[in-house]
């Protein structure tokens, strides 16, 4: 925060678009400008800051890049709606997080659950197995969130093929009909990119940057029984970890 209660500093060397940015910031984690308002124009910024306005329309720009503000044609910037926070990477499964939070989620199946060798993909435990396969896409007020390739072990989910996957949270079909709850896991994290039939179901342009997980859950049976590979827009939802039990998450 900048002294002399949000002034700019002409002599800092941080340039004045990006302090204006840290003010406006500021201002909306206080409650000065609650989600959804209005902040001021970008001549009232200028006025008061004393700068210009291409300063201060470089500030809001960069508001606007990192979805804190977004802009309506005639009507002015306004604060983005307050993200909602979803525990997608909790032991407990993706739909029940969703669920959990009473977020109302639809699934489709990309790829239909089928048994087939996996390459050599030296992140996957499966590779040059055999392993369950599928992939759904879940959407979010007709929004898609996230996609999710998942890869099954072949014997402890044998015939999990002639179950219907639609709509249903795996955790709890693997609760129902195999009696088995994971113990533990890993999970590991990075920045990626989508193209092709993966960034058309997502919505979104080869260079938007997307949360991608690779996640392993292990069992009392066995280790790595589940893999999955996520690819998580974040622009709607800011989505955390809980680490804990399994049955302290049901």
């Amino acid at each position: 925060m900048y002294q002399h209660a949000f002034m700019l500093n002409s002599t800092s060397p941080i340039p004045l678009y990006c302090q204006l940015a840290d003010i406006l910031l500021a201002k909306i984690r206080s409650g000065e400008y609650l989600p959804e308002s209005r902040i001021p124009s970008e001549n009232s910024l200028a006025q008061h800051y004393g700068i210009g306005r291409p300063t201060a329309r470089q500030a809001t720009d960069l508001l606007v890049r990192k979805r804190i503000l977004i802009r309506k044609r005639g009507s002015g910037t306004f604060v983005c709606k307050e993200k909602k926070e979803v525990d997608l990477f909790s032991l407990a499964g993706t739909l029940s997080s969703f669920h959990k939070e009473g977020i109302s989620v639809a699934t489709r199946i990309l790829k239909k659950i089928t048994l087939k060798s996996i390459g050599n993909d030296p992140e996957n435990p499966f590779a040059n197995k055999k392993a369950y396969f599928f992939s759904r896409l879940s959407r979010v007020e007709n929004v898609p969130v996230l996609i999710e390739d998942i890869y099954l072990h072949e014997t402890l989910f044998a015939k999990i093929d002639s179950i219907d996957l639609s709509g249903r949270s795996l955790s709890q079909i693997v609760d129902e009909n195999y009696y088995m709850r994971p113990k533990g896991g890993k999970q590991n994290f990075r920045i990626g990119y989508l193209t092709g039939k993966k960034a058309e179901s997502l919505h979104v342009a080869p260079d938007t940057p997307i949360l991608t997980v690779k996640r392993f859950l292990h069992f009392e049976q066995a280790k790595n029984v589940i893999y999955s590979e996520l690819y998580c827009r974040t622009d709607k939802f800011v989505f955390s970890q809980t680490l804990g039990d399994y049955a302290d998450e049901r």
